[in-house]
Parts: structure tokens; C-alpha cells; sequence
């Protein structure tokens, strides 16, 4: 028997880990200093509830989902996170609270597609939802807290690119005058940008198909495309986002072909990309989506958030130091080396203990590769009462007590 991981998921080793909850406690961090409240949703929802959200012209529920029957019943593991943090909002009466809500959310999504670099079928995202804010300011806080979570991280070469794809008012509109400009040349699209032309075109401008791309770049398209069809409130609302940038000092450009993968986005778009990635380059993205709640049930409430993935922006880190443990008791007497241990750990103080009793200059060996001090009990100590605390930086070693040793240490 030969039992792998299955394709496009991965193991997060102990040499790993360390920098994934570096990003989580950092972002955790950040996220409590700006109010926002994590929330944690099951990990499998209702099918419905992303062929509703989601939008049933998307890749995502399409061909990417995982989906299974259990007791008659369709359920879906989760391939995206907002459409169940608003299913929570409306589930819980969320929208009695005072505005905004404030939330944040990590953890897997699943979706079946080709597994790439920074991209698996089981990945994590992280992420933020707003909700209750119309203005535009809700649009620039989020857009703020993505810059600075990213840069706080130490990511490098960042772009922020953004839009403004309308409302219902004045994007039904832009679609017909997209479907009228790719007509002539439609059946040179590929098979689901010819899906997309039916139920969303919008969606065609974020095909990823190459040919795709091409045609889209013809002038009478391209025409259509950087016209500015948007009604006044949303030429409003976009302006105001653009004035909040500004005074946040957060560079940005304008990207017209900037759509999203998503059905529920409306007006605010926008992307942070990396040059240090390939041609899959967006780190994270998100916009705003005023007509989910009602969509899915709840009442009217505007919401904007964004997420990215944790693997993503894991393979564009420069690894953190490894915090090495405070101390390591050398010792041949494990039931001491137990109890000193417990006491150590009580005063907040990591340490560890050669549970195989092999000899000292072993222990010695492996205390100097993952402590700053080794904490020896010999006989000697034992009998005396004292310890004999050894700093493995610099080799100087001295007797103390118990409490002259946490002195030391912290």
C-alpha cells in the first residue's frame, strides 16, 4: 500500500507551519486593532447557496466545485468564503448590530482545477467582509487593511489595480453594448466564454484563455470596453474612492478589464498583484457586492471585503526567524527534568527535555541547536538544590536558584 496525499492537496510540515501562523497571528493582530470580529463558518454549505451567490455563470460552480449528495440533500465543501459569512449574517440577525459589521475569516476552500504554483484544490484564503456602509469609505478602510496587512507581511512589488463595474442601473446596459461588440467574432471564443455571453459577458473580459485575450484586445472592443458607461452615482461612488486612496497615499490604476471571477460584485473591483509571481499574478482581490444579502434572503445591505490566499502569499515571504525555545534541561533524571519542566512552563517560559535519557554531550548538541540556554541538572544540582544555567550563545555558565534563573531568562 503506497497512501499519498491526493493530487492538488498538500501537507503543512512542522518546518512550515511556523510561518503560517506567523501570517495569522499577524493578521490577526491587525484585524483586532481595526475592529473587526472573526467569524468561523462550516467548512461544506448547501449547494444552493453558491449557485445562487456565486452565480451560475462562474468557473467556480461550473466545473470547480465539490459537490455531494448525502440524505437527498446537495451540499457543496465551501469553494469561497464570503457567500457563507453572508448566509451567517443573515442566519444570526447580524444586521441588528451597529454599523459596520466588521468581520474576518481564514481557513480552507476547495475547488477542482488544475493544481499551478501558490494555486491547490484544497487551499486557505484569508479575509475581510464589511457590512452596512454604502460610501465609498467602506470600499478604501478595506482596501487600507489589505495594503497593510500585505506590507506589514514584507511583501515586495505590489500594484494595486481597481474599477468601477457599474450597478444594475447602468451595467445591464454595458452588457448588451459587450455582447454587440464580440458578436462578429464569437464563435472564435472558447466554449465557456460562449456560456458567459449568455448569462454574464462582463465575465468574458476576465477569460483566461489566451485566444480569449487576444480578441478581446480588438479596437471596436476595446472601444466599448474603456467608454465610460457607468451611471452618475457610480461615477460618484468611484470618484470617492479615489480621493480616499489618495489621502491614505496608496497607489493605484485604473484596470477597465478588471471584472472579477465572482457574479456578485458590483461597482467597486480591484486586485493587488505581485510582479515577483508569474502570469497568475493577483495576490489578493475583492469589491464590493451590495446585492448579496438580499440575494440570498437577508435585507438590503451594502458589504464590500476582499480575501487572498494563504499559499499564495506564503510563497512570496522571506521566512521568518525561527523563535527558538527559552531553555532545554539537560539531565540522566527524567522525573526531575519533568517536574522542572512543569514549573518552567507555568512561568511562561518554552522549554523542552531529552525524553530518551541518552547522554549529556548528546543533550549539550541538540540544546545548542534549538535553545538559548541549557538548563543542566545533574547530580550535583540535585543534591545541592541549585541549578547550573548554561547560555548557549555565548558558553558563560553559572549557578542559581530557581527564581534567579526565570530572572535570567525572561
Amino acid at each position: 500500500m503506497n497512501l499519498k496525499t491526493p493530487k492538488g492537496t498538500k501537507d503543512i510540515l512542522p518546518d512550515e507551519t511556523y510561518i503560517w501562523q506567523y501570517v495569522e497571528e499577524k493578521a490577526k493582530n491587525i484585524f483586532n486593532n481595526s475592529n473587526y470580529q472573526e467569524i468561523r463558518t462550516p467548512i461544506f454549505e448547501a449547494t444552493e447557496l453558491f449557485t445562487r451567490g456565486v452565480g451560475d455563470s462562474t468557473d467556480i460552480v461550473n466545473k470547480e466545485m465539490y459537490t455531494f449528495i448525502q440524505k437527498e440533500r446537495s451540499l457543496t465543501l465551501r469553494p469561497e468564503n464570503t457567500a457563507g459569512v453572508v448566509r451567517a449574517f443573515i442566519e444570526h440577525g447580524m444586521h441588528r448590530l451597529p454599523t459596520p459589521v466588521k468581520l474576518w475569516y481564514k481557513g480552507p476552500m476547495f475547488r477542482y482545477e488544475r493544481p499551478q504554483a501558490g494555486r491547490q484544490r484544497q487551499f486557505h484564503q484569508l479575509g475581510v467582509e464589511v457590512f452596512g456602509i454604502e460610501n465609498a469609505s467602506a470600499d478604501a478602510e478595506v482596501i487600507n487593511t489589505a495594503m497593510f496587512l500585505l506590507d506589514e507581511l514584507g511583501l515586495k512589488n505590489l500594484s494595486l489595480e481597481i474599477n468601477n463595474i457599474g450597478c444594475p442601473k447602468c451595467r445591464n446596459a454595458y452588457k448588451e453594448k459587450i455582447k454587440e461588440a464580440v458578436k462578429p467574432k464569437l464563435d472564435q471564443f472558447c466554449t465557456d466564454c460562449h456560456l458567459r455571453y449568455e448569462k454574464n459577458p462582463l465575465r468574458m473580459l476576465d477569460c483566461k484563455n489566451e485566444n480569449c485575450g487576444k480578441l478581446l484586445a480588438n479596437p471596436e472592443i476595446e472601444a466599448v470596453i474603456n467608454n465610460e458607461f457607468i451611471c452618475d452615482d457610480c461615477v460618484k461612488h468611484f470618484s470617492e474612492l479615489q480621493e480616499y486612496l489618495q489621502a491614505l497615499n496608496i497607489e493605484y490604476k485604473i484596470n477597465k478589464r478588471l471584472v472579477r471571477g465572482l457574479d456578485y460584485y458590483n461597482r467597486t473591483v480591484f486586485e493587488i498583484t505581485s510582479t515577483n509571481l508569474g502570469s497568475q499574478n493577483a495576490v489578493c482581490g475583492g469589491g464590493r457586492y451590495d446585492p448579496l444579502v438580499e440575494m440570498l434572503g437577508g435585507s438590503p445591505t451594502p458589504a464590500v471585503g476582499w480575501a487572498f490566499g494563504m499559499e499564495r502569499v506564503i510563497s512570496l515571504l522571506t521566512p521568518p526567524e525561527i523563535k527558538p525555545l527559552d531553555v532545554f534541561i539537560v539531565t540522566n533524571n527524567t522525573k526531575k527534568a519533568f517536574e522542572l519542566a512543569e514549573k518552567l512552563r507555568k512561568e511562561k517560559i518554552s522549554c523542552d527535555f531529552d525524553l530518551a535519557n541518552r547522554k549529556f554531550q548528546k543533550q549539550i548538541e541538540k540544546a545548542s541547536k534549538i535553545a538559548k540556554f541549557a538548563l543542566i541538572l545533574g547530580e550535583e544540582e540535585i543534591s545541592s538544590g541549585v541549578l547550573t544555567l548554561k547560555n548557549l550563545q555565548t558558553g558563560n555558565q553559572e549557578k542559581s536558584s530557581f527564581e534567579e534563573v526565570l530572572n535570567k531568562i525572561l
